[in-house]
């Protein structure tokens, strides 16, 4: 069984993350960010674009594992990890699932709309899942956006 990444290597990754989600936000969108590394070397990366792309679908998670995927000529994600700022939702972990993505470790978990708010079976069973790295950054991202937006709303 080959050793999981160290814990530096999943602090650096996410933020890598982090910085996708920062884009995210200065496009106006929810700030979440993907990276999905392999052999300890970022090949993809995404940030949500629901709005830009008018794309219910265009989650960072999803663009990510497009990207990867495109990057390895594979539908099959088996030796990568994904880093992403929020649990991915139930459409992004089934997306993973299919993937069969080796590792999933994301920041800041999300009581409503997280794959684990149905179950955890929802990802692949071979993929294992490192939770709340940088868990307060990802979320103080996510508090500012929403705070942000209702200030210009109201």
């Amino acid at each position: 069984m080959e050793p999981i990444q160290p814990v530096n290597d999943d602090l650096f990754f996410m933020q890598a993350a982090l910085k996708e989600a920062a884009r995210a936000a200065e496009a106006g969108e929810v700030p979440v960010g993907a990276v999905v590394v392999a052999d300890r070397k970022i090949i993809a990366r995404g940030y949500n674009q629901v709005e830009r792309l008018k794309d219910p679908t265009a989650h960072a998670e999803l663009l990510a594992i497009t990207a990867a995927a495109n990057y390895l000529n594979s539908k099959y994600l088996p030796n990568c990890t994904l880093y992403v700022t929020l649990e991915p939702c139930v459409m992004c972990s089934g997306a993973l699932y299919w993937s069969q993505i080796k590792r999933l470790v994301f920041g800041a978990s999300d009581p409503k709309r997280g794959y684990q708010t149905l179950t955890n079976a929802a990802l692949h069973p071979r993929t294992t899942v490192e939770p709340h790295i940088l868990a307060k950054e990802s979320n103080q991202l996510l508090i500012c956006f929403f705070k942000k937006l209702r200030n210009t709303i109201l």
